[in-house]
């Protein structure tokens, strides 16, 4: 396999940089911005991620190689020769995180590793670092599986994986309002990102995309951030705790208790529904919650 090197290895100076620069920035202007323990612990669950990432790499790469002998098309690597099929990768990788991003709202197993990203209350350049220990033990690689089948060499696929995380990560950030409005239209900004981490009934559900914003006009999922609704961040349940072994398995944790107690026809339910779902209607999901607040929002209209 054609070796690249790691893109997000050298953006990672330039991370440190500007979440510096966002903790000056909010110290001067909104302490309440940044808590020390829950920056430390998005920082250790980055960490972890990057030990788990490396532990199981050569597995990826493996699949990724071995799918990619049954490819449709050839296509090559070189850039000066190939450059509109990098273009195209990049925008399909793109199509294919949003798909992984949707699914790991809507399907409790993938949840349960993406909801680590989602645990923090706070919402900052930090947060983008707060990522999963067992995307691997969740199968989450499976969604770009489909572009080695393609044809695109899986060190392009890799590469362009990489500079996906890269824009995401600055992003995550309350500093920045709004965009220039046609920058607003195609690509995903700070605006529709926070949205995305808010758990604001009106907010649920929503802007699942990586680069391009066009996904969640596309298929229905776009919801904008109102200036009258400031967001709330973190996940419907709080975790409420800075433990960081907790946060990156507490959910796996409610699966298995969940499966457990389950009568036999709702065990794999509480595994492939969505999160929140039980079968006895004793919690909500984010639909449900999202339907209730519509139906009373309604209400409140009728009545004046």
């Amino acid at each position: 396999m054609a070796e690249l090197p790691d893109p997000v290895a050298y953006a990672v100076p330039g991370f440190i940089l500007l979440l510096i620069v966002e903790m000056i920035v909010s110290r001067r202007k909104d302490r309440s911005r940044y808590e020390a323990r829950d920056t430390l612990t998005s920082l250790l669950l980055g960490t972890g991620s990057q030990v788990a990432g490396a532990l199981v790499g050569a597995a990826v790469i493996g699949m990724a190689v071995w799918i990619h002998q049954f490819r449709l098309f050839d296509i090559g690597i070189t850039f000066g020769q190939w450059w509109w099929a990098w273009i195209l990768c990049f925008v399909l990788d793109d199509l294919a995180y949003y798909a992984f991003h949707r699914s790991a709202h809507r399907v409790r197993w993938f949840w349960a590793s993406h909801v680590i990203h989602h645990s923090s209350q706070h919402y900052n350049l930090s947060t983008a670092l707060r990522q999963t220990w067992t995307g691997f033990f969740s199968l989450a690689f499976i969604f770009r599986l489909p572009l080695f089948l393609i044809g695109f060499p899986p060190a392009m696929v890799f590469f362009c994986a990489g500079l996906n995380l890269i824009y995401q990560f600055w992003i995550h950030t309350e500093a920045i309002r709004r965009m220039p409005r046609w920058f607003e239209a195609v690509m995903n900004t700070p605006s529709h990102h926070r949205v995305h981490h808010g758990v604001n009934p009106r907010y649920l559900d929503a802007n699942y995309a990586g680069v391009f914003i066009i996904w969640d006009k596309l298929f229905g999922s776009f919801v904008a951030e109102r200036d009258d609704e400031p967001v709330r961040y973190g996940i419907v349940r709080q975790l409420g705790s800075f433990n960081i072994l907790w946060a990156a398995v507490h959910e796996w944790v409610g699966i298995a208790k969940d499966v457990w107690h389950a009568p036999w026809k709702h065990k794999l339910d509480y595994i492939w529904r969505e999160p929140g779902w039980s079968h006895d209607g004793s919690r909500a999901t984010s639909a449900m919650i999202k339907e209730r607040w519509a139906a009373g929002r309604t209400s409140e209209e009728a009545a004046e």
